[in-house]
């Protein structure tokens, strides 16, 4: 496959960027869309040219690195992380646009990779249980409901990448703060710390400078591990109840 690549170059946070053009050749449909982009380091290497930088952990799909948008799409035109995407993806001939996330609380650090360390910080705000539990406990010690079980799996899976975030009109991170807080609070670990939780993360998110939600639903729609949209209305919901228990 030969492909036209225009790539957002950017030296820091402070400095103008713009679009550049580069063409690769060779790229082989079963490589991933990192390994095209390792392929294209290559060569501007080769040539002396500074490479492109961009983020990249695991390349499994797990750990939320990887943050591309592409195309006019967060990951990409499949529901997947960006490692996971394949150049079958594409076409020959075609042309990809490659930007980094686009949003205030995610300032460039340099070309493809932003500081997503405001994540971070909401997490620091309540996005973990500090109760003290002594040594490991017995696996059926302390039951759970199914749906109770079902529910904070299916939020645990949230990688923290921020495709949500990238696709949002309004730079929101509330299906991100939603699926943290929803993980821990449907838990008997978590309930000590319910209504501190959600308060504390939801404050910490709006000091980050994230938008506000208006349910466009682009999100839900975007997110690579299925976080699902009425996620925002659970934590409303949690948030509200915090409220009228502490009085804040």
């Amino acid at each position: 496959m030969k492909l036209k690549l225009r790539v957002w170059r950017q030296q820091n946070a402070g400095a103008p960027g713009a679009m550049a053009t580069y063409e690769v050749d060779g790229i082989s449909p079963d490589m991933s869309f990192l390994e095209m982009l390792d392929t294209l380091n290559e060569e501007l290497i080769l040539r002396g040219e500074d490479p492109v930088a961009f983020d990249h952990d695991c390349r499994e799909g797990i750990c939320g690195a990887c943050s591309l948008v592409i195309n006019g799409d967060a990951h990409g035109p499949e529901r997947t992380t960006t490692c996971q995407l394949h150049m079958r993806a594409f076409g020959d001939g075609d042309t990809i646009d490659i930007e980094p996330w686009r949003a205030s609380a995610f300032p460039v650090v340099r070309d493809l990779v932003v500081d997503r360390s405001a994540f971070d910080r909401i997490i620091q705000a309540g996005g973990y249980v500090s109760v003290p539990t002594g040594a490991a406990p017995e696996a059926h010690a302390t039951p759970v409901p199914k749906a109770d079980a079902d529910h904070a799996f299916e939020h645990a899976e949230c990688i923290g990448c921020g495709a949500c975030v990238a696709a949002c009109p309004n730079g929101s991170a509330m299906l991100f703060t939603s699926a943290k807080v929803n993980h821990l609070n449907v838990l008997p670990q978590g309930e000590p710390e319910r209504e501190t939780r959600v308060l504390g993360m939801v404050a910490a998110m709006d000091e980050e400078g994230f938008g506000g939600c208006t349910l466009a639903g682009e999100c839900a729609t975007a997110c690579p591990k299925g976080i699902p949209l009425p996620s925002i209305a659970a934590m409303n919901r949690e948030w509200l109840r915090a409220v009228r228990r502490t009085g804040r």
